[in-house]
């Protein structure tokens, strides 16, 4: 993948290309007029990852592209500011590269760094190697935390070295209310701010019963993260159950719900294979009977897949329930299951949400209806 090429008066241009091409695509299947959420031009991405190029003497973020000259080729871009990247690295790009550079405890054998960053300032930086850590690292790399006003992190082969603490937490307003995430390293976060809360507002709105207040059933949502929207939806039904395979999430949703006060929701650690034999029967251990699953009334069920989208057994599974909040990363696996779940179920809202400006990826939000 190139590098993005970032000219902010462009920027309605090719939103509006990514507005033909998705509707272009999504014709056959007769939806309801595309909703389109636009994201800050530049300074919108919250989270980064360089490779950190050793020249000599000199030292600079690095990414790498298509070499035009070589076909099976890489060339390496030097990265000294990133308008792609939060406002926040921006800033610690390069005082960053000046207090590696002389410092040869923190730059030998230094060769990735990462960023994440939130709207409100936090920061924390891994720093990754090709070299043991030891006590030498540590005290420059305290130095350098305490200098910067940031949290840091080491990392090399079998080594995790926290200073401070591995995570930050992310604050959205949405629909007049403020709420809060626990964002760990290393772990799966929304990178856009912006549209993140934008995809919140729009799943609080088509989830919302017809005037206003909370379902009288419930929501089950598969793949729920770190509880991305089932902080934000959970006030619009009686109860939910969100399901996730993912340790460190399970870890961090269950956190959020505590941070955010929300006291109607159970995360269970279940694959969306594991928890559609539950709803049959046929799984019946003690993660099952914790559930409770003959206290629920799901009308609702929100899926956020991986890119690779559900399999026909998955949308067989969720074929099931009233409504379906689908959200997607990936058009082409969206408009596969769609027409599968447009069997038994109608389109009644779809939205685009611009997660990546300046490439090619269409974040996708879509509500359909037992027909």
């Amino acid at each position: 993948m190139s590098v993005p090429v970032v000219d902010p008066p462009r920027y309605h241009q090719q939103l509006a290309d990514k507005r033909r091409r998705l509707e272009a695509q999504f014709d056959d299947l007769s939806p309801p007029p595309l909703e389109v959420f636009a994201s800050p031009p530049v300074y919108y991405r919250m989270r980064c990852e360089f490779r950190l190029w050793h020249d000599g003497d000199d030292l600079f973020h690095a990414m790498f592209e298509p070499d035009p000259e070589r076909p099976d080729g890489k060339r390496v871009v030097r990265m000294d500011q990133y308008p792609v990247a939060s406002r926040r690295i921006n800033a610690l790009m390069p005082q960053l590269i000046e207090a590696l550079r002389d410092n040869p405890d923190l730059r030998h054998r230094l060769f990735q760094v990462e960023y994440l960053t939130t709207l409100d300032g936090q920061a924390l930086i891994t720093l990754i190697y090709h070299r043991r850590l030891d006590d030498n690292w540590e005290r420059e790399a305290r130095a350098l935390q305490t200098r910067l006003g940031v949290a840091i992190i080491g990392r090399a082969r079998k080594q995790r070295w926290v200073l401070a603490r591995d995570d930050v937490i992310e604050r959205l307003e949405v629909a007049g209310r403020t709420f809060a995430w626990q964002q760990v390293e290393n772990s799966f976060t929304q990178p856009n701010a912006v549209i993140a809360a934008q995809m919140l507002e729009w799943a609080r709105e088509v989830t919302r019963p017809v005037g206003g207040g909370r379902h009288e059933t419930d929501l089950v949502e598969l793949y729920c993260g770190n509880g991305h929207f089932t902080i934000a939806l959970a006030d619009n039904f009686r109860r939910v159950l969100a399901t996730e395979i993912s340790r460190t999430s399970v870890a961090s949703a269950k956190f959020n719900l505590e941070l955010n006060g929300i006291d109607n929701v159970h995360v269970a650690r279940m694959s969306s294979e594991a928890f559609a034999a539950a709803l049959e029967g046929s799984n019946r251990g003690q993660r099952v009977s914790e559930m409770r699953l003959d206290e629920h009334d799901f009308s609702t069920v929100l899926v956020d897949p991986p890119r690779a989208g559900l399999d026909d057994a998955s949308c067989a599974q969720i074929a099931r329930f009233e409504r379906i909040v689908y959200i997607s990363c990936n058009p082409d696996s969206l408009h596969a299951n769609l027409a599968i779940l447009g069997k038994t179920h109608r389109i009644v809202r779809m939205a685009l949400f611009d997660q990546f400006p300046w490439t090619h990826h269409c974040e996708c939000g879509v509500l359909l209806a037992r027909c």
